[in-house]
């Protein structure tokens, strides 16, 4: 699969050859992404995650629900905020959004310098962040708690990246995720991580600024 021109130009040399070894042995292991049931779209995400962790597992784990990336397109491409729970995803996101749609990056846990009672930051921070931009583009890579509570909320956010890591909550917290209607990109299983859920985000970008003139 081959990077666009303006994917090449925003690119490192090392970025395009890491992709063409990703993209060959990604055959080597699975055979086209059509056969995993990828589309082309899903497939760029799919490859920017495994350059981001050199592990070709996560091509296991990524689900996408039907109107998942159209949405977030349209969303970024309309300057929408992306929420993140945690600065670490921000910091991976700035960079990119900058160059292209200059969407505000929002990192929950700073609107929350302390956690409402029985909450965490990041969970505090995630509603709060939801109250003022309910249809924002989210994107969870560290904290399960907050991806559970935005389950719960009665909004519609543009779409939701569930990455979060770890091993208490984190399943649960996806599972809930993936029974919602909610626009929605998981890792599924323990897997994810803030420099995930910030590839899933810049995979998405990109993909808005190629839609953009084509």
């Amino acid at each position: 699969m081959e990077l666009s021109a303006k994917e090449l130009a925003l690119s490192h040399p090392i970025l395009v050859r890491s992709f063409a070894i990703i993209d060959r042995e990604f055959q080597e292991h699975y055979g086209s992404y059509e056969k995993l049931g990828f589309s082309a779209q899903q497939y760029a995400l799919v490859r920017r995650v495994i350059h981001t962790t050199a592990d070709f597992e996560f091509a296991k784990y990524l689900s996408f629900s039907s109107d998942a990336i159209a949405e977030g397109i349209t969303a970024i491409a309309q300057g929408t905020p992306i929420i993140t729970d945690v600065t670490m995803v921000a910091q991976g996101i700035k960079n990119l959004a900058q160059k292209t749609f200059n969407n505000p990056i929002i990192p929950a846990i700073a609107y929350a310098p302390t956690p409402e009672p029985g909450r965490t930051r990041t969970e505090t921070g995630i509603l709060r962040c939801l109250e003022q931009y309910p249809n924002a583009v989210v994107a969870i890579g560290n904290a399960p708690t907050a991806l559970a509570a935005l389950c719960d909320l009665d909004i519609q956010p543009a779409l939701v990246i569930g990455a979060p890591v770890g091993f208490v909550g984190v399943v649960a917290a996806k599972e809930k995720l993936a029974r919602t209607a909610l626009p929605q990109i998981r890792v599924d299983g323990r897997k994810g991580g803030s420099a995930v859920a910030a590839a899933i985000a810049n995979a998405l970008i990109m993909l808005a600024w190629n839609a953009a003139e084509s």
